[in-house]
């Protein structure tokens, strides 16, 4: 289970508003603060799932001194919403390497206290995190 913290604003003349400072871009109302506080989950988790789709990093959650720094934060109370994160798929794939590769990998991640496949995954990510930002 994951815990983000949302915005909360009302106008006198409004719903309940809520937005996410870790995720720009997700917002939602209610017209009563049970209503907000409900699809405020709603829409974090909805969120999430197209991020996940769409191959987008989860952010960490950020802590109340780092959000309440933001200017959003201005005439906004803080709503705490706990969301269960769902573990991604695992998909099991044959990978072919030369004999020497592979001896290198597997002392690389016994001295890193990991495992083969989350060493493969993690070299990976870097590697396209890298060609992303150019």
């Amino acid at each position: 289970m994951a815990t983000y913290i949302a915005f909360l604003h009302k106008d006198s003349d409004s719903d309940f508003g809520v937005s996410f400072p870790d995720f720009p871009g997700c917002v939602t109302a209610g017209t009563t603060l049970e209503e907000a506080r409900q699809l405020a989950g709603e829409a974090l988790e909805l969120h999430i799932d197209g991020m996940n789709e769409d191959g987008e990093r989860i952010p960490a959650p950020s802590s109340l001194d780092e959000v309440m720094e933001l200017p959003e934060a201005v005439d906004a109370v803080v709503l705490v919403v706990n969301i269960k994160r769902k573990a991604p798929k695992v998909v099991r794939v044959n990978v072919t390497f030369s004999e020497g590769v592979l001896d290198e990998i597997d002392r690389f991640v016994k001295r890193q206290g990991t495992s083969r496949s989350a060493f493969l995954a993690s070299a990976a990510a870097e590697k396209i995190r890298r060609a992303a930002t150019g």
